[in-house]
């Protein structure tokens, strides 16, 4: 830990802002270093314990929880709901990788999220919207439909938000707009794709 204190505080003095991977197996104090050097966010969070909760929601340091790592280790998920109800911002995102957790399906994360880590699904969405962006330092460009942000939108095919934790595993992305620009129109590629295909 006082090796990990001390690149950690002199990256901050050279002008990085701090993310830190903490108490995922086990709890060694990784939520009270984010808190102590003042991080951005912490990523995992499985072991946290209540004092580096607590130490976290007093500093502003967002909770990046990862529940498809967990569900994929057979671990227990990331105790969310107590983190919210302790002050502390919580994010979700896949952390997709090869060797521990290999989806990039946010829908499914926001499934465990709502089904095992005791979330609302108003909760969920605004942990992968704003507080993501928080996350990664870029609330006040992008995380929500607001003047002056940048329009990365997604249109789901769904008449409503609640079916997102509940048709899981497959996408529901029906049309992406990245920076005001329409980048992806399922119909439209479905079409390409099936005349290609002939």
């Amino acid at each position: 830990m006082d090796e990990s204190r001390k690149l950690l505080l002199a990256a901050k003095m050279m002008g990085f802002k701090l993310k830190l991977h903490a108490d995922e197996i086990v709890s060694l104090g990784g939520a009270e270093l984010a808190a102590e050097v003042e991080a951005v966010s912490a990523d995992h969070l499985l072991q946290a314990s209540d004092k580096g909760i607590e130490m976290m929601a007093k500093r502003g340091v967002i909770a990046t929880l990862l529940p498809a790592t967990a569900f994929s280790l057979k671990e227990n998920f990331a105790r969310a709901r107590y983190m919210i109800d302790s002050g502390l911002a919580v994010a979700l995102a896949s952390d997709f990788n090869p060797g521990s957790c290999f989806t990039e399906n946010l829908s499914l994360v926001i499934a465990l999220a709502t089904l095992y880590m005791n979330m609302s699904l108003e909760e969920a969405i605004t942990a992968v919207t704003i507080n993501a962006a928080a996350a990664v330092g870029r609330e006040k460009e992008i995380g929500s439909i607001d003047v002056g942000k940048k329009a990365d939108i997604i249109i789901l095919e769904h008449p409503s938000y609640k079916f997102i934790p509940y048709h899981i595993g497959v996408s529901i992305v029906e049309k992406v707009f990245k920076n005001g620009k329409l980048i992806y129109d399922k119909e439209r590629d479905d079409r390409y794709a099936y005349r290609k295909n002939s």
